[in-house]
């Protein structure tokens, strides 16, 4: 069941790749700012996380590296970014299972104090008209 704060495996679009035409970006943790499920079929606002640090005019907030330890992420440096999202139908092709824990599609969840923080910067952004959003 998506939840606001589950990190899962997700085929993330961004912008760029889609001014490219393409169809199909990169699968990579993501996670979900936003669920939506009272309305057949659900949406869900994945949020992708990168190994990236943030380029000029994207914003993103660092994973700690305990909280990546914990569910199950890579040792190196990452952001969730919080000025672009997919919009998406839940369930959706786009999710992917974890490599090496076939059927498994989540890490789990943000701890809930991270997961206030980036919901609260999101929130912030997409309220003021900041934030890309790319419906799938």
């Amino acid at each position: 069941k998506p939840e606001p704060g589950l990190v899962l495996r997700y085929d993330y679009l961004w912008m760029n790749e889609d001014v490219q035409g393409r169809d199909q970006g990169k699968t990579r943790p993501s996670c979900l700012v936003a669920a939506n499920l009272s309305i057949r079929p659900g949406k869900v606002l994945p949020l992708p996380i990168t190994h990236s640090p943030p380029m000029k005019g994207v914003v993103g907030i660092e994973i700690p590296w305990a909280v990546k330890r914990s569910i199950g992420l890579d040792d190196a440096r990452s952001w969730v970014i919080v000025s672009e999202c997919n919009l998406d139908l839940w369930p959706n092709s786009g999710l992917t299972p974890i490599h090496g824990k076939a059927g498994e599609f989540s890490y789990g969840f943000l701890p809930p104090k991270l997961f206030s923080r980036i919901r609260k910067e999101f929130l912030e952004f997409y309220r003021s008209g900041n934030v890309t959003v790319l419906r799938q």
